[in-house]
């Protein structure tokens, strides 16, 4: 999935990704908007940044992700 700038996303499990970290989890559930997103996809580096409602801008794996539109 190629993720677009201003797309709602949800962040709906925890990533698989070496990047994830343990108080990433207590964003699982929350919707977001991306903010910038990065073009390639299933690489452990293609962070995708994130605004988080409620938690601020983060930059989160792609794997832990899923569009809500």
């Amino acid at each position: 999935m190629v993720f677009r700038r201003g797309q709602k996303v949800e962040l709906y499990r925890k990533s698989e990704d070496e990047s994830w970290e343990a108080y990433m989890d207590e964003f699982i559930g929350l919707h977001g908007i991306v903010t910038d997103p990065d073009t390639a996809i299933n690489d452990p580096d293609a962070l995708v940044e994130i605004s988080l409602i409620g938690k601020g801008t983060h930059r989160l794996p792609q794997d832990c992700l899923r569009p809500l539109d």
